[in-house]
């Protein structure tokens, strides 16, 4: 077989590779969204230079946890849960340098702490909203000024 037959076997090969991942992504991020509302939700994984570290994805409320889950992966589980008695809202700022290309127009970086250390977000004002809301909103009868036995 001469080699431009195989060159354009391997092209073939690769455009339908590129087709199954594309297509593993659509079905993923509708059934992510099948489960529960999401929303656009980036999260800083790297804070070593200013600006940089930032992946974008998707949050997802589900009950007691929030779940994040990257945009380009095919992963069925979420990359991050944060759980609402665990976590606490610190502040929020405005995108800085580099962020603003990195992030969604008009969202904001959110800064929250865990026992693991600090988490840096980013999502709407909108979704801020609700965020604040939700970690608000606890069970009945739990005791915020204590931290939880674990």
């Amino acid at each position: 077989m001469p080699v431009w037959q195989w060159l354009l076997d391997a092209v073939g090969v690769l455009l339908a590779l590129v087709l199954i991942y594309g297509a593993g992504l659509i079905v993923r991020r509708r059934w992510v969204s099948r489960h529960g509302g999401t929303f656009e939700l980036s999260c800083r994984v790297r804070s070593g230079r200013t600006g940089r570290g930032w992946l974008l994805g998707l949050g997802r409320y589900s009950g007691e946890t929030l779940e994040w889950f990257r945009y380009f992966s095919l992963s069925p589980r979420p990359k991050l849960t944060l759980e609402r008695s665990r976590l606490t809202y610190v502040g929020r700022r405005d995108p800085e340098g580099a962020e603003q290309m990195s992030l969604y127009p008009d969202h904001v970086v959110i800064t929250c702490t865990t026992p693991d250390g600090q988490v840096e977000l980013a999502m709407s004002p909108a979704s801020l909203m609700g965020f604040q809301s939700w970690l608000e909103a606890g069970p009945p009868g739990t005791d915020w000024t204590r931290p939880p036995s674990r």
